[in-house]
């Protein structure tokens, strides 16, 4: 291995030459406290900035890396001292381009398991991108030599050793992460989807600012709903949603699709001060809506359309530009074919036609002329015969009252559990419209993506990339994710993206949820690094649920059907 001092004089040999010169110092290097390897570099001053990693001696306690839930906190806290260090002790803008740009990824409100900042056994190890200045076209060496001679150390220095923290802020990261973890471990035994803490603060700052709502009121559980759940660092109270069908209703502005969207993003843990860091949702709960012109691969729809004019098959349905209705109906069988519990519905992001049919429109449109199937017909079938709960939010429609189990009424941003008074008008005003469900929830095919169709060539080579959580060019196609809402982070499209490339191995002959499973074994036992052979610092944690939302949206994407047995 070189020395500091090596990497210095190379920098200033370097000093007004071509940029590729640059390559010269690819290697690692020895520095007092840490070791710095630089493992790529950027061939241009405009391009991506070269990939830089240091690694000091892990001198942190037990306690705060004694289990995976607690080492997915460190890492997410010191990914967060470095970032804070970075803009602290960068000194930024140093020629053309990139130029003089020392960032790690940015961590938003969640902590996820990121490949930013790692641990191994005695060591820990911080990855992050560095700008190599440039005049031009030429090196700019001796600021370079500052970057990696006082800058980065620096920011090390600040940020990565345990002497430097504040433990008690570090304790309370890690047992804030902790303790959701063991809450969302409970949620099936206490009969949950979701969990939200007494105290909590839903409402955000702006929409495009997740940070807590400044003076935004705490909530507080109506007592009938009222859990208490002891958790490995402390007991909290809040309101339990139990298993089943639940309806959040209430008046306009009053708070129904805040508390929605905090669920939503209840499959996530976040950080203390967020105000959510104790709702919780299950794992596998899923929002849904419809998409206009979405792509759709021989999906079976069957349960929701079926009969279209003409005598189109539903059970294998394929369409380059879906309506509404369409959707809907494909977002919810792809969430049930990879593994979703429960479906998240905002009726304000729904077609209609999809979601009711009432007494009058089956009075003028008789059920033979009419293919859907409406979601109130089928929404206790998803429980009783899939055990798929369904959370659903509405403002306009009555007729779900009869299907719900438990009915939350939002009034001004405090929850009440109107359970009873719903069953009261549901029997006071009985909706006289005849129930359009077949027989039984059928039983599904399982489609057998074809490993051929994840084609990423571009040109001589292939080429993906991710934009930020919106969408990913794959090859000649871009995948739109913009309607995928769980997507929170952009190293999470970053680890989707190659994700993809990765899922190939494994397709030919297995279904989508076999493959969706192998591909997360995989990452459970290696890690995210398993995605990409070289190490970098810019994948988050996914769910298998937004990996195959990501290959449903792609356009080339072809599959063949295994009928279920």
């Amino acid at each position: 291995m070189k020395t500091a001092q090596q990497l210095q004089s190379t920098l200033q040999h370097l000093d007004g030459k071509s940029y590729k010169a640059y390559k010269d110092i690819r290697g690692s290097y020895a520095f007092e406290g840490f070791e710095l390897s630089i493992d790529q570099v950027q061939g241009d001053p405009f391009a991506a900035p070269s990939r830089v990693r240091v690694r000091i001696r892990n001198t942190f306690p037990d306690w705060a890396q004694v289990n995976k839930s607690r080492r997915i906190a460190l890492c997410d806290y010191l990914n967060r001292q470095f970032s804070r260090a970075c803009r602290r002790f960068s000194k930024g803008n140093r020629g053309s381009g990139k130029s003089g740009a020392v960032f790690i990824a940015q961590p938003g409100q969640e902590i996820l398991e990121r490949t930013a900042v790692v641990l191994g056994e005695d060591w820990i190890e911080a990855r992050f991108r560095v700008g190599l200045p440039a005049f031009g076209r030429r090196i700019a060496g001796r600021q370079a030599a500052a970057i990696f001679g006082e800058e980065i150390p620096q920011i090390v220095a600040h940020s990565l050793p345990f002497a430097v923290q504040d433990e008690t802020i570090l304790k309370e990261h890690i047992f804030t992460n902790e303790d959701a973890d063991a809450l969302r471990v409970r949620l099936p035994e206490l009969g949950l989807v979701v969990f939200v803490a007494d105290g909590a603060l839903l409402p955000r700052a702006s929409g495009v600012d997740d940070r807590p709502m400044p003076g935004g009121l705490p909530f507080q559980s109506p007592e009938s709903l009222r859990v208490e759940v002891a958790l490995p660092n402390r007991t909290i109270t809040g309101m339990g949603i139990p298993e089943g069908i639940t309806l959040i209703v209430g008046g306009g502005f009053h708070g129904k699709s805040t508390l929605l969207r905090a669920i939503e993003l209840g499959i996530y843990n976040h950080i203390p001060g967020d105000g959510r860091s104790f709702v919780v949702s299950q794992p596998g709960a899923a929002k849904i809506r419809a998409e206009d012109g979405r792509y759709i691969e021989r999906v079976d729809i069957s349960p929701f359309i079926n009969n279209l004019p003409g005598g189109q098959s539903t059970q294998q349905f394929s369409t380059p530009n879906a309506s509404g209705s369409t959707s809907q109906a494909a977002n919810v069988m792809e969430a049930l074919e990879a593994g979703a519990t429960a479906l998240l519905i905002d009726e304000d992001t729904s077609a209609t036609n999809f979601m009711i049919r009432d007494q009058r429109m089956q009075a003028l449109i008789p059920q033979q002329r009419e293919p859907i199937t409406p979601f109130v017909d089928r929404i206790r079938q998803l429980y009783e015969e899939q055990s798929v709960s369904t959370v659903l939010v509405l403002g306009g429609s009555g007729l779900y009252l009869d299907a719900a189990d438990t009915v939350i009424g939002m009034n001004a941003y405090r929850p009440e559990d109107l359970t009873a008074r719903a069953r009261s008008v549901a029997q006071e005003f009985p909706q006289p419209r005849s129930v359009e469900t077949p027989a039984a929830f059928p039983t599904q095919s399982r489609r057998i993506p074809l490993p051929e169709s994840l084609n990423a060539q571009k040109g001589k080579r292939e080429k993906v990339r991710a934009f930020d959580t919106r969408s990913i060019q794959f090859g000649q196609h871009d995948i739109d994710l913009s309607a995928v809402a769980q997507l929170v982070d952009n190293g999470q499209l970053n680890a989707v993206a190659d994700a993809l490339l990765y899922l190939r191995r494994y397709l030919g002959e297995a279904t989508l949820p076999e493959a969706l499973n192998r591909i997360m074994q995989d990452i459970e036992q290696q890690g995210l690094g398993v995605l990409q052979k070289e190490p970098h610092g810019d994948y988050a944690a996914f769910r298998p649920l937004e990996l195959a939302a990501a290959l449903n949206r792609l356009r080339g994407l072809r599959v063949n059907p295994r009928e279920a047995s």
